[in-house]
């Protein structure tokens, strides 16, 4: 089922385009591999139905065979009502799973005014994911980050703690149980939103969090969107930017290297 400005070819096209950028970050970062069992986080969210879907049409093409299963944490707010995401998985043919965690009471009362509950709601969340990923003999957890969340994030970390540091598309949890890989993270969320209206997901708001458009998250998207339409393809060099570290031009000490006479300098 399409949108009704898109016809069955546009679609198409959309989704083997995205599902060739999966693809190529997949091969650059090692995220599919033969025999894979991957737990699929499914929010509700743009992101995570089109990782989904797109996991699914990509999965169709390998020259190995991975298996998926999704996965919905639903926090415990009285509000939230799942049944549009359960049956659009049902109608995807793909196993999953609706983890019932209740920890919504406990965010709330341990997040102080003013503050953001995502980064504590994100660890709960991550913690359920551990369990049932363990559960189901999954050895990858896949979540939906895109572009734009990375590079946020690098702002962030950038800005407000010091550190030169994004999301990776792949890394091992601290307990070297499980990977956790982000095949979207080089997508960006416009092509994603039109994926989703294309597609009609049934978007199911995340009712955890209260709208906060003033934290530094907020702050961060918005000074990228800002700079992003004065400069039309900063995206797209700030990600080349996090492929092509220069160590010796640093002052971290643990990387850090006598440099060479810079010949690139600005």
């Amino acid at each position: 089922m399409t949108a009704p400005f898109a016809t069955a070819k546009d679609v198409d096209a959309l989704r083997q385009r995205l599902g060739t950028a999966l693809s190529r970050t997949s091969r650059q970062y090692g995220l599919l591999a033969p025999g894979d069992r991957i737990l699929v986080a499914v929010s509700g969210g743009k992101d995570s139905y089109a990782l989904l879907h797109l996991l699914q049409h990509v999965s169709r093409k390998l020259p190995f065979a991975i298996s998926l299963h999704a996965i919905h944490v639903h926090a415990g707010h009285p509000e939230h009502d799942p049944t549009p995401l359960v049956d659009w998985l049902a109608n995807t043919g793909v196993p999953f799973d609706i983890a019932r965690a209740d920890f919504y009471a406990a965010v709330q009362q341990q997040t102080q005014a003013g503050e953001s509950p995502c980064a504590l709601c994100s660890r709960m969340r991550r913690g359920v994911l551990y369990t049932w990923a363990q559960k189901r003999g999954c050895n990858k957890i896949a979540l939906g980050h895109h572009l734009e969340d990375t590079l946020a994030t690098f702002l962030m970390n950038l800005c407000y703690t010091g550190r030169l540091q994004a999301m990776p598309p792949r890394y091992t949890t601290a307990d070297g149980r499980f990977e956790v890989i982000r095949p979207l993270v080089e997508i960006a969320q416009a092509d994603i939103a039109a994926l989703a209206q294309a597609l009609r997901f049934p978007i199911v708001d995340c009712r955890t969090c209260p709208p906060m458009p003033h934290h530094r998250r907020a702050y961060m998207e918005e000074w990228l969107e800002t700079l992003s339409a004065q400069h039309p393809r900063l995206k797209t060099v700030m990600l080349g930017a996090l492929k092509n570290v220069r160590p010796t031009h640093l002052f971290d000490p643990t990387v850090q290297r006598v440099p060479r006479e810079p010949n690139d300098a600005p």
